[in-house]
């Protein structure tokens, strides 16, 4: 999630397109109810079915070239996208239309952070894929799985991609504040703990190049903590216990902590001054899943390559995917559970990875040439498909509640912010929850 939400990797991902380079980096459906038939044709031209996909920003299949080559596979199908830039305006109109049960397309997106609400209220709407043509479990990562699948076992979701987090980090302003540079030794630095990463902070700060921070804002560190906790806002019975879920107050604690040493930008992520400081090399470190290499270059100044590198997180988190589904009164149902089981299949997850920098949820594509190749023009000859992967492997399966994204919002901008600005914990932590706690009820 940006400071606000897990969306934030669409809703910039057109900008990291652009920065990626060569390699990586270097109609709508039937409102009447829907037929499994797949036969029908829906104005595709020529014969042609016509199947639509409802998006939130830049999933990149079009762009990796995913559509023109499953045409060509199927000549008698037509594929058709239709993108809402942001996911905040996207999910409420998906959700009514699921509640109303009009105006769908055969496949429509869902972000993790609105999976688990999907999944609870929506799911006799949506086909259980687990049966589509094509998909199989064991492509996928457990938990990613997992996130879109109902208590009695129907798993209405696909898995695109994941956010699988390192931490990136300039290896100029390491060296020149004495700390070592090489990625296995920085990473050893906080391994297992992300006390020893405020830790090394801390050192961080004694030779700090002037006018810089160690990381780059509250809200980055608070999210990534909480992403490798197995528990953070609910528990597994769907109960709200973000208030007294001690990892979360320990996450809450240890970056307020962080803020008042002076050792984060006092900025919210993904805002023009945020970037301004990405710019002007304010800060050392960052919580980075893989997009956030495209979103770093489009930001930075062109005597940024190469400064960068890559080292594995204290804990595995994960920050960001999405998922495909197909609801069940689409006019073409079957060729839609085919179309969403070959788009999220492991060769073409690997081929948006290669191409949008979306890593994969599908642990087959890991081993592939476009993943385990992979390169980026800010961190050099770092190995990051490697680096994710490895991170990907190691990710808690975290319990995603239906209002997750409200919770860390309040966490995050009417929380640990207020640190920056000489708020104390107790009074930071004590406005969130109770602005949090005003959200949950409305």
């Amino acid at each position: 999630m940006r400071a606000r939400t897990r969306s934030a990797h669409r809703a910039v991902a057109f900008a990291a397109v652009a920065a990626l380079g060569a390699g990586l980096l270097a109609g709508c459906a039937n409102d009447s109810g829907g037929s499994k038939s797949g036969s029908s044709s829906d104005g595709g031209g020529s014969g042609k079915t016509t199947i639509t996909l409802g998006l939130f920003g830049a999933f990149g299949f079009k762009e990796a070239g995913l559509y023109t080559e499953y045409e060509k596979l199927h000549p008698n199908i037509k594929i058709q996208e239709n993108v809402i830039e942001k996911n905040e305006n996207y999910y409420p109109a998906l959700i009514n239309h699921l509640t109303t049960n009009s105006g769908l397309q055969d496949i429509q997106a869902v972000e993790v952070g609105n999976i688990a609400e999907v999944v609870q209220t929506q799911a006799s709407k949506l086909e259980d894929l687990s049966k589509a043509p094509g998909a199989s479990k064991s492509n996928y990562l457990d938990w990613k799985w997992q996130q879109a699948t109902t208590k009695d076992g129907q798993t209405i979701g696909l898995g695109t991609d994941i956010g699988p987090m390192a931490i990136c980090y300039r290896k100029d302003l390491f060296q020149q504040s004495g700390l070592p540079t090489d990625r296995d030794k920085v990473a050893q630095l906080w391994s297992g703990d992300w006390n020893k990463l405020v830790s090394v902070g801390e050192q961080y700060k004694k030779k700090a190049p002037k006018g810089t921070t160690f990381m780059d804002s509250p809200g980055g560190l608070l999210n990534a903590i909480l992403s490798s906790e197995k528990e953070k806002f609910y528990d597994s019975s769907g109960k709200v216990i973000y208030k007294s879920n001690p990892a979360v107050k320990n996450a809450f604690d240890l970056t307020a902590k962080a803020a008042q040493e002076g050792l984060l930008q006092a900025q919210t992520q993904f805002q023009p001054s945020w970037d301004t400081t990405i710019a002007n090399v304010k800060f050392a470190a960052m919580a980075c899943p893989p997009w956030m290499l495209g979103y770093i270059k489009g930001k930075s100044k062109s005597d940024a390559a190469g400064k960068w590198d890559v080292a594995q997180a204290p804990r595995a988190g994960n920050w960001g995917g999405s998922f495909l589904t197909v609801p069940k009164s689409g006019k073409n149902v079957t060729e839609a559970e085919k179309l969403a089981a070959w788009l999220t299949a492991p060769a073409q997850q690997a081929k948006l990875f290669s191409v949008q920098g979306s890593f994969p949820s599908a642990p087959p594509a890991y081993t592939m040439s476009a993943v385990t190749g992979a390169k980026n023009d800010m961190t050099g000859d770092a190995p990051i498909g490697t680096i994710f992967a490895e991170a990907a492997k190691s990710i808690p399966v975290q319990v995603i509640g239906a209002k997750d994204q409200i919770i860390q919002q309040g966490l995050t901008d009417n929380g640990v912010f207020l640190v920056t600005k000489g708020k104390s914990a107790a009074e930071a932590w004590q406005t969130a929850t109770k602005t949090i706690d005003n959200n949950l009820e409305k």
